[in-house]
């Protein structure tokens, strides 16, 4: 069994968000490996839709014995089990669990698409990631996260709340 490097996206704006995320970091402690780094908690703007509230995100680096479709399936299983309700595209929620990057794999099948195809679009993924893994190149556009942040247009508002 080999070990992997995954990236992950807490999402949380419904409840509790703070515990939340706190939660989910122990629930993936738990089902998925060990967490190597974590940003900060930021708060930031909705994204996709804009009427519900605010966002508190985290980024995670995971090492796991996990192949990409155990991952997705323990990601799913973590949100179910916290509550997360799937009613529409970017509705508000308890928890979201994004997988952004699987070592340096291109995976694109109907389940699963790794690099998260809008993770250059995000400025509220981009800021975080850029902390714990600047240099990390994006292995579709071959750019790290400081060069992503820089080129992304996204104008909403990230603010870091908790270290």
């Amino acid at each position: 069994m080999q070990n992997n490097i995954t990236f992950l996206c807490l999402g949380a704006n419904l409840g509790d968000c703070i515990a939340q995320l706190a939660q989910a970091r122990g629930l993936i402690s738990q089902q998925i490996g060990d967490i190597v780094s974590s940003s900060a908690i930021y708060k930031t703007s909705p994204w996709g839709v804009e009427n519900q509230p605010d966002y508190y995100n985290q980024m995670l680096k995971v090492q796991t014995l996990l192949t990409p479709d155990q991952l997705l399936y323990a990601t799913l299983a973590i949100e179910q089990k916290m509550g997360r309700l799937r009613t529409h595209t970017w509705a508000a929620r308890t928890i979201d669990i994004d997988i952004l990057y699987y070592n340096d794999l291109i995976i694109n099948t109907e389940a699963l698409q790794i690099p998260h195809p809008r993770l250059h679009l995000r400025k509220f993924v981009l800021e975080p990631l850029r902390h714990i893994a600047a240099d990390y190149q994006h292995p579709l556009f071959i750019l790290n996260h400081e060069q992503l942040l820089a080129a992304c247009d996204d104008l909403s508002t990230v603010e870091k709340v908790l270290v």
